[in-house]
Formats: structure tokens, C-alpha cells, sequence
């Protein structure tokens, strides 16, 4: 590892987007403190997604790129005159180490813009792109153990440290403020005294998605197994908004759709529910880093890789004979969407719950 006389070692880590990526993300930052004592972590995240860092006790300061903008209009003088302002901002931190963990062609162009001598990246195989072993000057080989995307992370950040991430205990962290978990606490002193469960069906691909009479059964179930309890809806979108508004109805009372709600404030509602239920979607993996229990379903993606661990969380991944296939349209997408029945998450949640009072 890099010294500097008299001074903490700084790094960067370039890890722009996804919400759901950059939360597995996360454990990076307690890894490199426990790993580094003193050490300075800075991070460069999409201006989409900068509130979900922001105030981060681990990280001393963040960058915000605007990729999707510049891509639109890479020749303009605003986007020229952006790119310079941020390159002068990382150099004039004088990094030691630049941590690129998204492994694309644009995370690469920005880990050679911050000017670090030591710049750390994926090896081909774990590459989005092959264009960024371009850009970094120290490869990471994968591991085979290293199936979860949070190790693989970890893997290139470990590399110049003495330190196992296997023997630490490493946390996640959401940074909220007084009114967020303010206006969490006034929203759930509404509810009645029963269970608490959030539903997400909103997600990217249309093979990630679950059925519309599952979401409604799930519900009804919910209310019936768990009597007082209140089954809340969230959104992203208005499209997304009026079909669990369709949910809500057809489950009927105990079931209610909530405002959409800024990042931080979901954060904070999401402490406040006993369980969250969705697919492969940002408000599960927040939940999880917020340590609010799960139950998560899978289809195209793999749930092993990419969804929550530890006892306090469930992935159902569906069982047919092609699933975590990674396709974004597929023949067989109904048949798949059915293959994963209410029960499953009923019996899953169930034990969940179980385990809590144990």
C-alpha cells in the first residue's frame, strides 16, 4: 500500500451506478477504515444517485459525474467546461489509490482523469467492458468464491492491504437527518399497532418483474396470517403508481399506497417496517442496508449473486430449469412469473418472522 509521509493515505473509489450496486458497494468503506486506520476515502457517484452517500461518515468526500447529460451532448461547451471542473477537483485531492469497481468504459476514463499513480480495477473476466483495462495500471483476478458481486468489490479493494475482509464485521450505512426520520415516525404513527409490510413489484427488465394476481394474493395473504396488519405499497414512477393503486384496491383495507418519498425518507421509513418484499429492485437492497428483513424473488437474475444476505433475509429464485438466464425478454416469461407462487413468499416470510423472535 502507498505512504505518505506524515499524512493519511487517500483513496478514491469509482463506483457511479446503480442504487442497487452501489449499496452492495457499501461494506468497501468499513473494509478500507478497519483495513487502513486513518486512512481518507472519497467516492464518485452519479449526480442521480449522490444523495444516497451523501453525509456517510466513512466518506470524507464526494464527486458527482453527469454521464447520462454529457453522453446527450458530448460536444457542448457546458459539458467541457463540467468534465475540466471535475478533473481539477479529484487532482487537486493528489489520490494515492484509485478503486475502480464499476468496470466500464466511462468509470475507466474517470479513474485516468483523477490522476492517482495506483489505479485498481477488474481483471478481463470480471469486466463490463474490456476498454477499461485501458484506464487501470493493477488488474484483480477473480476468485471462486468470490460469486457475490459485494466479495467481488471487496476482492479489488483488498488487494493492496494486509487485511482479510473475512474476519471483520462489516457494516452499511445510510446517512439521515432529523426531518427524514422525522417524517418516517409522523407517517408510521398513522398506521395501526400491527405488522408492518412494504411491497415494491417495480423494477428494471420485464423478466424481473413477478404477476399482478400474485402481488394481490401476497397481500390478501399477509392481512389474513398477520390480523392488524397494514401492507403499504411504494412506487418510482407514475405508470408504477397507478397499478399499485389497482393493487391496493383489489386487496382492499390494510392495504395503502404511500406517497413517494425522497431517498433519505424512504431510507428512514424503511427502518420502520418488520419485513420488505420485492424483486431484483433498489428499495429491497436499501432496506437491507438499513437492516430491515427481506424477502426477495429472482427470475432473470440470480439472487446469489445479487440479493441480500445473512438470516434475516430470504431470496426465492425461481425454479425453472433456465432461470438467472440474465435475458431482458424471454418466450417463457409468464410461465416463469407463475413458477414462483404466493406461498412461496408466505412461507418465507413466515420464517423470517419466526427466526426474529427467537
Amino acid at each position: 500500500m502507498p505512504e505518505r509521509d506524515g499524512d493519511a493515505v487517500r483513496v478514491l473509489i469509482v463506483k457511479t451506478s446503480a442504487l442497487g450496486d452501489i449499496i452492495h458497494a457499501l461494506p468497501v468503506l468499513s473494509y478500507l477504515h478497519q483495513a487502513a486506520p486513518g486512512i481518507e476515502v472519497d467516492w464518485l457517484v452519479e449526480e442521480a444517485f449522490r444523495d444516497l452517500l451523501s453525509g456517510n461518515p466513512l466518506i470524507s468526500e464526494l464527486h458527482g459525474v453527469k454521464t447520462r447529460v454529457w453522453r446527450k451532448r458530448p460536444f457542448q461547451r457546458e459539458t467541457r467546461q463540467e468534465i475540466a471542473a471535475l478533473t481539477r477537483q479529484l487532482r487537486a485531492r493528489k489520490y494515492d489509490l484509485v478503486f475502480d469497481i464499476q468496470g466500464n468504459l466511462k468509470s475507466g476514463i474517470m479513474t485516468l482523469l483523477a490522476g492517482a499513480p495506483v489505479r485498481v480495477g477488474f481483471a478481463a473476466d470480471r469486466l463490463q467492458e474490456r476498454a477499461n483495462l485501458l484506464f487501470t495500471n493493477r488488474r484483480v483476478p477473480a476468485q471462486p468464491q468470490d460469486y457475490h458481486i459485494t466479495d467481488q468489490y471487496l476482492r479489488v479493494v483488498s488487494a493492496l492491504f494486509d487485511a482479510s475482509s473475512e474476519t471483520m464485521e462489516l457494516t452499511t450505512d445510510i446517512a439521515t437527518d432529523a426531518a427524514q426520520e422525522t417524517a418516517a415516525e409522523e407517517f408510521v404513527a398513522q398506521l395501526p399497532a400491527g405488522k408492518r409490510f412494504l411491497l415494491h413489484q417495480g423494477t428494471t427488465w420485464d423478466t424481473k418483474y413477478w404477476y399482478e394476481a400474485g402481488w394481490v394474493e401476497l397481500g390478501k395473504g399477509l392481512l389474513e396470517r398477520y390480523p392488524g396488519a397494514t401492507v403499504l405499497f411504494s412506487w418510482g414512477n407514475y405508470a408504477e403508481r397507478a397499478v399499485v393503486c389497482g393493487y391496493a384496491a383489489q386487496i382492499g383495507p390494510g392495504a395503502r399506497v404511500i406517497e413517494r418519498y425522497p431517498l433519505k425518507t424512504l431510507a428512514a421509513l424503511l427502518k420502520r417496517v418488520d419485513l420488505v418484499v420485492g424483486g431484483d429492485t433498489g428499495p429491497v437492497h436499501l432496506a437491507a442496508a438499513v437492516g430491515t428483513r427481506t424477502v426477495s424473488l429472482y427470475r432473470a437474475s440470480d439472487g446469489r449473486r445479487s440479493g441480500p444476505r445473512g438470516g434475516c433475509h430470504a431470496i426465492i429464485q425461481a425454479p425453472m430449469p433456465c432461470t438467472s438466464c440474465f435475458r431482458t425478454r424471454c418466450e417463457q416469461d409468464l410461465e416463469c412469473r407463475h413458477s414462483i407462487t404466493p406461498n412461496m413468499l408466505l412461507n418465507a416470510i413466515g420464517t423470517i418472522l419466526a427466526a426474529q423472535k427467537k
